[in-house]
């Protein structure tokens, strides 16, 4: 996750880290938290860049390249 993010032209000077919270070996799962620094003022930042969704699919273009 480190490299995707770090890596990544519309996050990367945005990330700080990412530490995984918990590991399941059963269900082939985990919870990792992401840790960005933002511009503290920037109209529709928080709500486009920084939106859920967005984060996801940088992950999952970043899967979709490696194949």
């Amino acid at each position: 996750l480190t490299e995707v993010y770090s890596s990544s032209p519309a996050l990367g000077r945005y990330f700080r880290s990412a530490q995984v919270i918990s590991f399941s070996n059963e269900s082939s799962s985990v919870i990792y938290q992401l840790v960005f620094s933002v511009p503290s003022s920037t109209e529709g930042f928080m709500e486009n860049t920084m939106n859920p969704d967005f984060i996801r699919n940088i992950l999952r273009q970043n899967i979709y390249d490696e194949d």
